[in-house]
């Protein structure tokens, strides 16, 4: 280990513990300058591959052989099915508000009628049925009517592509949907949701029920709806800028926006120094799939003035795209545009990476007794 040790001094209080370090992730890391990383591997080197090769990887950390891939897949093949009840009472609920807030709940419906008690169990039969757990959330909310069953011959995400009963659905959707899914699995140990997941579970909380903690964490604007928030901004720019920008429009309009003290979303990272690698993988795939998409224009656009005008503040120390760029620019360009289920897609994904880390914190940390529960130290202080 390279930091054995971490004085905690007053500066590190009300920050949200960050860079505190806690505990060990065994499925990814991110590199302030290499980017994100699952099981030692550059994300970037791995994002071609299938979805479920990527969930192997996580799951057991190392890459399968070919042999290996096809007996996991099978296994979850056997899981994927949620049963008719689940899905009964996922379309029982209300359509108002936020559809995360469904997530949340048709986790627990799910964790009702189909929990094991066994982390690892569970860890498995969750993640194959995610697809058509968070289809039925999809098609229920949005009113496109019954979700079909399955049929994972199809593979992982073109199951999930399949069920979803969208009138609108490009032809490239179903390889952005490959992409989004692979680049959102996991992000380290200390990601909001990750730990809260790992926190509500250090209470012995079964594996549903934390995913579903999860899933609440992940639902705020600073966490899993930036995809969301960041799309808009695009579209606003598109408004203000029109149809064939020019560099120097964006640049002036990135000055005004931070001289007016408004956001200019989709830069900028906790950890990185440099463009997140996720979103350089989506920028590639937008250039080489939908190059005169109008927001798609304007998303690169921004990605080259807003590093040039952001550098501009010494202050800011991350001044590149982060994946939430372009990641929503990428769905509704590819056919997809419906941005209020863009955080349940994130989710029908991070719950992966999430699952897995709680297996380990369960079952295999400190030597099989499991981490304890998680109780930091607050200091008592006066108001006023």
């Amino acid at each position: 280990m390279a930091d054995t040790l971490f004085e905690v001094t007053e500066e590190n209080l009300d920050t949200g513990m960050r860079g505190i370090p806690v505990g060990y992730c065994v499925t990814s890391f991110v590199d302030p300058q290499k980017g994100l990383h699952y099981c030692g591997m550059p994300l970037r080197d791995i994002a071609h591959l299938e979805p479920v090769e990527v969930i192997y990887l996580l799951y057991h950390g190392k890459i399968g052989t070919q042999e290996e891939i096809t007996t996991f897949f099978a296994d979850l093949t056997k899981r994927c099915c949620c049963s008719d009840l689940v899905v009964k009472q996922i379309y029982a609920l209300p359509r108002v508000g936020h559809p995360m807030k469904l997530f949340s709940a048709a986790l627990l419906i799910l964790e009702m009628h189909e929990k094991t008690g066994n982390y690892r169990t569970d860890c498995l039969n969750v993640i194959a049925k995610l697809p058509h757990l968070v289809a039925c959330i999809i098609n229920h909310h949005a009113g496109w009517g019954e979700t079909p069953k399955p049929n994972f011959a199809l593979g992982y995400i073109a199951a999930f592509t399949e069920m979803l009963q969208a009138p609108e659905k490009g032809p490239a959707i179903e390889e952005a949907f490959k992409l989004f899914n692979i680049l959102h699995y996991d992000h380290g140990g200390g990601n909001l949701s990750a730990f809260v997941g790992k926190t509500v579970a250090s209470g012995l909380e079964d594996l549903f029920g934390s995913l579903s903690a999860g899933m609440c964490a992940l639902a705020g604007p600073r966490h899993g709806s930036a995809n969301q928030n960041t799309l808009e901004f695009v579209k606003e720019v598109y408004e203000e800028v029109g149809e064939n920008p020019q560099s120097e429009a964006i640049e002036e309009l990135i000055r005004k926006r931070l001289k007016n003290k408004q956001l200019v979303a989709g830069f900028g990272h906790a950890v990185l120094r440099v463009e997140d690698p996720r979103a350089t993988v989506q920028y590639a795939f937008v250039k080489k799939n939908f190059p005169d998409h109008p927001l798609v224009k304007v998303a690169l656009l921004l990605r080259e003035a807003g590093p040039k005008v952001l550098k501009e503040n010494p202050k800011i120390a991350n001044p590149y795209p982060n994946v939430d760029a372009i990641s929503g620019t990428l769905l509704t360009a590819s056919g997809f545009p419906y941005p209020e289920y863009y955080t349940v897609l994130f989710g029908l994904s991070r719950c992966v990476g999430i699952a897995i880390q709680i297996v380990y914190e369960r079952l295999e940390a400190r030597e099989g007794k499991g981490t304890p529960i998680v109780r930091p130290k607050f200091f008592y202080k006066e108001r006023g």
